[in-house]
């Protein structure tokens, strides 16, 4: 059985894998808000959102995501994803380590016209600081 991933998702993962946040502004509504277990902020703004995904992909620059599951049930749209890169940007206060790390995460979608209005996602972040040896 083949997966089959919504089009605002592949949109938004394949820029992600070119190191690419614009592919943002089609696939969340101007309105939507992030909902990210772990942020400084833990309820984000498109723009936030963007700059927050833009330091993860300035500390891993060969970032690659890989959507492994998706479940769509009426509005809402559920994907788990699996990411693997190598620590060569900084992150934050932390220097490249050269590590490459491997985390996953789950998202939670709801969508208006094919576009993202609320969005809540968690991601093994404590994971993937211990492989780049930040904790």
């Amino acid at each position: 059985m083949s997966l089959t991933i919504t089009k605002y998702e592949q949109i938004w993962v394949d820029g992600l894998n070119r190191g690419d946040v614009s592919g943002a502004d089609e696939a969340f509504a101007a309105n939507c808000i992030i909902h990210m277990a772990g942020a400084p902020d833990p309820n984000l703004s498109v723009s936030e959102f963007k700059e927050l995904v833009s330091g993860l992909l300035t500390a891993f620059p060969d970032l690659h995501i890989a959507v492994n599951d998706q479940i769509v049930s009426g509005d809402k749209v559920a994907t788990r994803w699996t990411a693997i890169g190598t620590h060569t940007g900084s992150l934050g206060d932390s220097p490249p380590s050269g590590n490459k790390a491997k985390f996953e995460g789950l998202i939670l979608d709801r969508l208006v016209e094919d576009q993202v209005v609320e969005r809540w996602e968690q991601w093994d972040q404590m994971g993937m600081l211990q492989q780049i040896g930040v904790v």
